[in-house]
């Protein structure tokens, strides 16, 4: 693994590992206090995702500390964002941080590819916040790592950096985004587009007072315009002031993504 990263927080599985999510954090945060605030929350039936799905395995991954100079400190993050008032300020100094963290991200799928033996479909990546941002550009720099679609991908309270190259044109059933996102970061682009036939879900506080609810909506709308199969849930009240996944509906959309995987893969 990466030596420039931290090593991956996990949960193992309780029963035979079967499956496995990939959850970013978000900015001055880490792995292991993501897992702890995403596992402090319930569905509707009074249990966390873990004892809903036993035989996941839950990989969550650490950033570096980067200098932020809006901030004047060094934070955990995957990239320098300036502003998320206004997402497109100074935005070529995302690609940097992306670069590396997209990088690292890419590898630790195929470290997880390789423990189930090359089943994409059993494989969820996400985050939330600059997490989500990460999560989305790793898929569509994917190809190189992934032969097929993956189980899902997952955002939540997040935005997409350089979105608004794509709010105009012919997308290309999501191509135009795989080749932008790809060359922007010197990754080398594939012919086989099926990984982006991955489902999507994206859930995001309509009240959420750091990433505008209007970022995430951005996405959605890029994502259906290139034909792409897009789960959207707004909510209001969540904990950490909006920025957060509402409990329980939130953990309930997220929970029926999930075990639907395996439905999906029937169809």
């Amino acid at each position: 693994m990466n030596a420039n990263f931290p090593e991956p927080h996990i949960h193992l599985p309780k029963d035979p590992h079967t499956h496995t999510a990939i959850l970013l954090h978000g900015r001055g945060s880490n792995g292991p206090e993501f897992a702890e605030e995403l596992f402090s929350s319930s569905t509707s039936a009074g249990q966390n995702l873990p004892s809903h799905l036993p035989t996941w395995r839950w990989v969550f991954p650490t950033s570096k500390d980067r200098w932020n100079d809006r901030f004047q400190e060094e934070l955990c993050a995957w990239f320098d964002a300036c502003s998320l008032d206004d997402i497109t300020e100074r935005q070529e100094s995302q690609v940097p941080g992306l670069r590396e963290s997209v990088s690292y991200v890419l590898e630790v799928l195929g470290k997880e590819l390789e423990l189930l033996n090359g089943k994409t479909t059993h494989v969820y990546l996400g985050g939330i916040s600059q997490g989500m941002a990460t999560a989305m550009w790793s898929w569509f720099c994917a190809s190189s790592k992934v032969q097929g679609r993956l189980g899902g991908v997952l955002g939540f309270c997040g935005w997409m950096p350089f979105a608004e190259r794509f709010e105009d044109g012919d997308l290309d059933r999501g191509r135009r985004l795989v080749e932008f996102c790809s060359e922007a970061l010197g990754v080398s682009a594939g012919e086989d587009m099926r990984f982006l036939s991955t489902p999507v879900l994206l859930v995001h506080g309509t009240d959420d007072p750091i990433v505008s609810v209007e970022l995430g909506r951005q996405v959605i709308g890029i994502m259906k315009r290139a034909g792409m199969e897009v789960e959207w849930l707004e909510y209001v009240g969540a904990d950490g002031d909006g920025h957060w996944i509402k409990a329980p509906e939130g953990f309930d959309a997220i929970l029926r993504f999930l075990q639907s995987g395996n439905d999906r893969v029937k169809r």
